[in-house]
């Protein structure tokens, strides 16, 4: 199976295609779109709409795995982001492309075994799991593998990722973030 991962972004769309058996995953490519910073709005979603469309015609895949609309403190911000997937969704639909949604939460929890990791954790599982030579930047491109993975995840019984297709090493899962100290208790 081949998933075209897309994390959706007006200023940079990262893309990631894998191709999984369901066990053993294979990077194909990585790479970001960038319309110009100058371009409309209007115009930016007809470069991401064109770009996506261009790599599912080149590609092929048979799953696209989109990242969900998180809650973003600014509303502007997320209405931008709401029109980007909308573009990166008709792409996929007009190519007849079975498309997945994930929420950040999910897509994490599946590639860590942590559903609030870090950006840094889930670019070390998106390493491993794909067993890349190096370790993968965190950034728009690691974003959109970790959500094409979660597609890739499906095709297996277990529900994560994390704990499923890492060999064991003494740990199921991703580091975890250091825990706050705890305060000393009161004995009054």
């Amino acid at each position: 199976m081949i998933v075209l991962g897309v994390d959706p972004g007006s200023a940079r769309t990262g893309y990631g295609v894998v191709e999984s058996d369901g066990r053993r995953h294979r990077l194909i490519e990585r790479g970001t779109l960038a319309p110009q910073k100058r371009l409309s709005l209007a115009e930016k979603l007809r470069h991401i709409h064109k770009g996506v469309a261009a790599l599912i015609e080149r590609l092929n895949p048979d799953a696209l795995a989109v990242e969900d609309v998180f809650h973003a403190a600014n509303t502007r911000t997320a209405l931008v982001l709401g029109h980007v997937r909308g573009v990166v969704l008709l792409a996929g639909a007009e190519r007849g492309v079975s498309v997945h949604e994930y929420p950040p939460a999910t897509v994490k929890q599946q590639i860590t075994g942590f559903g609030r990791a870090e950006k840094g954790q889930v670019a070390f599982m998106v390493t491993r799991l794909l067993e890349l030579s190096a370790d993968a930047e965190p950034g728009d491109a690691t974003d959109a593998l970790a959500v094409a993975l979660c597609v890739a995840c499906q095709s297996t019984s277990a529900g994560s990722l994390a704990l499923t297709s890492v060999p064991h090493t003494g740990a199921a899962r991703a580091p975890q973030p250091p825990r706050p100290p705890r305060s000393p208790r009161r004995t009054s």
